[in-house]
């Protein structure tokens, strides 16, 4: 027997259920299909739990305009829904002289992205957070904080009221395309095997989205980016944070650097650090934190907070995010490919959707949406 619906997401993490909202709330029957036993288990789960104002990324990009326009969406969601959050600002600090053209540079993007930054002197940086060592600073005030699982949660019912459900522990196994180009997913669960005809397929499976893709015949392997895999460590603070607002150094390639977050209880965490992992599959992933990069942490901390007592670092959790690029090549934009990408009616993928992507999540539902409007 095979079930119909209008629309099937693949993954429920903060991106899929946002989308899947976005489609449900249009109108479209949407089922999720979360290989997982519970929601937003892999990316969701595993991040500094930031609201990011939309600083860095390249002007125009995906990134950057539904980063910017998300946080925005965000914000007003969290307050209309009751979920935990708190817009404590940012500052991004220069620790010499010598990354004073890099800091400008933000400044400039930032303000080419339509994100508001306030220059600071080192002393009215320090003035703002006395335990701070830089050379001067740029104050982000609309970056913030949130409670990503409360948000997972509000998404979700917000899916469920709109007649869309969840299906957990439920893999895709393979997906074709139908003559009529409707499309067919073979789906497995603990209950068996079940097919699903469905107008629509958005493939939101985060760090399996590459190997999903590879499982929809039909879909030319031209269009499916060859996966990698980027591994952070957070290593958390004992005791009290000495600091009010989130503290970002001027950024390394390929990450933010170290820096210091807050959660919602005012504890402070530090990283994530950066590895680039040799897996194949992330099933293969390990996610434990060697207490000894704690080393490197001191090290990068101490630049702009010097009065880091020794000991008072743990480990804390990781995170892995889904590449799209290797170490040695730029770092890319998303990739939202719709059918005027790869010529596949009512297909989306989306492809290396890392961070800002749970501020960006209500942003993406609505432009997945609208790609799929006349589908």
């Amino acid at each position: 027997m095979i079930e119909r619906v209008d629309a099937v997401v693949v993954g429920a993490g903060v991106v899929g259920l946002a989308v899947a909202r976005a489609l449900a709330l249009a109108g479209r029957e949407v089922i999720v299909l979360e290989q997982a036993n519970a929601i937003g288990t892999g990316v969701s789960s595993r991040n500094s739990e930031v609201i990011h104002a939309g600083l860095y990324y390249p002007t125009g990009s995906l990134k950057a305009r539904l980063c910017v326009a998300g946080r925005e969406q965000l914000y007003d969601y969290c307050r209309e829904h009751g979920v935990g959050h708190q817009a404590c600002g940012k500052l991004v600090v220069a620790t010499d002289e010598t990354q004073h053209d890099k800091l400008e540079a933000i400044a400039q993007r930032a303000q080419a992205n339509g994100v508001p930054v306030q220059r600071l002197t080192a002393a009215e940086a320090v003035a703002m957070e006395p335990q701070l060592h830089c050379t001067a600073a740029l104050l982000s005030p609309a970056t913030g904080i949130v409670d990503s699982h409360g948000l997972m949660l509000a998404l979700q019912g917000d899916l469920e009221r709109a007649g869309g459900m969840v299906a957990l522990g439920s893999r895709l196994e393979q997906a074709s395309v139908l003559e009529s180009k409707r499309l067919l997913a073979r789906v497995e669960s603990a209950d068996g095997a079940i097919e699903i005809e469905a107008s629509t397929l958005v493939n939101a499976a985060g760090l399996y989205a590459c190997h999903v893709a590879r499982r929809i015949r039909g879909l030319d392997a031209a269009h499916i980016p060859q996966p990698s895999w980027g591994k952070g460590c957070y290593f958390t603070l004992s005791g009290r944070s000495p600091f009010s607002r989130l503290i970002y150094p001027v950024p390394p390639a390929h990450s933010l650097g170290t820096h210091l977050t807050l959660d919602l209880g005012g504890q402070a965490k530090f990283g994530p650090d950066y590895e680039w992992l040799s897996v194949d599959d992330p099933d293969d992933i390990d996610y434990t934190v060697d207490p000894a990069r704690a080393t490197g942490f001191y090290s990068d901390v101490r630049r702009y907070w010097p009065g880091l007592p020794d000991g008072a670092l743990a480990p804390g959790y990781s995170g892995v995010r889904p590449k799209i690029h290797r170490p040695d090549e730029p770092m890319p934009d998303w990739r939202i490919d719709g059918p005027a990408q790869h010529g596949v009616a009512g297909l989306v993928n989306l492809l290396g959707v890392e961070s800002p992507g749970l501020t960006s999540c209500l942003a993406i539902g609505d432009h997945v949406r609208d790609l799929l409007s006349n589908q």
